[in-house]
């Protein structure tokens, strides 16, 4: 009867010990803040706190976790915005009665420049997938584009 009682008493006070030494530990308190920052969106952020926690304890798994994946994000986000960009600049010129040679020419290669670096990006399983799936709405539309100028 007693073995009843102190087994799982011994293991609650290890899951509590464990989790005090997470909670205090320098070095996962930073991590669980990175992760926070990563959740919200926040890459940079999430990259440098994630980074700060690896630098006390290499031996911290969650830090070097959020820093891939804060790092992969981070490309994955400045893919998106450059994508942006060239497509309002596309949605310029396009706006205009005549195009030119010229700006054919420039659409063409913003197009190839935003396919080509599609081919550069990586995704993992931890990538966030709204990142994901949102680049390769990017690339799909500037094939489409990309194929439109080639006729």
């Amino acid at each position: 009867m007693k073995t009843k009682i102190i087994l799982p008493l011994i293991a609650f006070g290890l899951i509590v010990s464990m989790m005090i030494y997470f909670l205090i530990n320098p070095s996962y308190e930073k991590s669980l803040e990175a992760k926070y920052y990563y959740e919200m969106g926040n890459y940079e952020k999430a990259y440098e706190l994630a980074n700060e926690a690896f630098s006390i304890d290499v031996y911290n798994r969650m830090a070097s976790t959020i820093m891939a994946q804060s790092k992969t994000s981070m490309k994955y986000q400045k893919y998106i915005d450059q994508a942006k960009k060239y497509l309002s600049e596309i949605n310029e010129i396009i706006s205009q009665d005549n195009i030119s040679e010229s700006d054919r020419a420039k659409i063409k290669m913003m197009s190839e420049i935003v396919v080509d670096s599609y081919s550069k990006l990586a995704p993992s399983v931890i990538t966030d997938k709204a990142l994901v799936k949102e680049a390769a709405q990017y690339y799909k539309n500037f094939e489409q584009i990309l194929e439109k100028v080639n006729r």
